[in-house]
């Protein structure tokens, strides 16, 4: 059931990313607490499921099919967002991909996809939100990085590099935003128990990393997600910065 006076009633967020792991579990657990969702993805059918979960709760839902990969589409569901719930308080930047393998002989297209769905997609929808909140004095963008964006090993040249480059764009984003009372928080997760696994492309690399993680009991989405609610749900005074989690087993 949502919280009609809970601590996010009245408020508007966008979660990308919507349709599956941390991104679904994060908007069901901001419906919970009164915020109004605007779902993104590109899975109409898994939007649709969730979005009736949301409306069975009581809450209100917004169901937006993206492919933010694609140029322009930042703004548009930005757009899309105001149009169908009114405001924008929140945004959850959570697409993104992790193409593990070597560079060596590696698809160079991998490179491609991860940094325009990781990077350049969550600064244009990051972008478009700043010219909503601005106005409203008022605002929270969260940025979820990686532990990958904290240091890098032989197979994750690439995503790491796109995970540097969020904290770095979220730093510089928050120091500007600031002025205008708007908010932005990394959240750097270790292994999560998600779909991100299957988009690894080169099989050794895939067996390798799976095996890695096979005895090890993992993060599940919802606790990324009740960490995008801790740091929304802060005074407005408080800037939660940086959270970085990982599971007990990962050290």
């Amino acid at each position: 059931m949502t919280q009609t006076n809970g601590k996010l009633a009245g408020k508007v967020a966008l979660v990308t990313g919507a349709s599956s792991g941390i991104g679904e579990a994060t908007a069901l657990a901001l419906a919970e607490h009164g915020a109004a969702v605007a779902l993104v993805a590109r899975r109409k059918d898994r939007l649709d499921e969730l979005a009736g979960k949301i409306q069975n709760m009581g809450g209100k839902v917004a169901v937006i099919v993206s492919d933010l990969a694609q140029a322009g589409q930042g703004a548009e569901v930005v757009k899309q967002a105001v149009e169908a719930l009114g405001r924008l308080d929140i945004v959850v930047n959570n697409a993104g991909v992790m193409l593990l393998g070597p560079l060596s002989g590696g698809d160079p297209s991998d490179l491609t996809r991860m940094m325009n769905l990781n990077v350049t997609a969550l600064m244009h929808l990051s972008q478009a939100a700043l010219e909503v909140m601005k106005p409203q004095k008022s605002g929270h963008i969260v940025n979820i990085s990686s532990v990958s964006g904290r240091g890098a090993s032989p197979l994750s040249a690439g995503y790491s590099a796109s995970k540097w480059a969020v904290g770095g764009f979220s730093e510089g984003l928050r120091q500007e935003a600031k002025a205008d009372r708007i908010r932005v928080t990394v959240i750097e997760p270790g292994v999560v128990a998600t779909e991100l696994t299957d988009h690894i492309t080169h099989t050794q690399t895939k067996d390798m990393y799976e095996g890695r993680i096979k005895d090890m009991e993992m993060l599940q989405s919802e606790d990324i997600a009740a960490a995008v609610v801790y740091a929304v749900t802060q005074p407005e005074r408080v800037n939660v910065n940086e959270l970085l989690i990982r599971p007990l087993d990962q050290g």
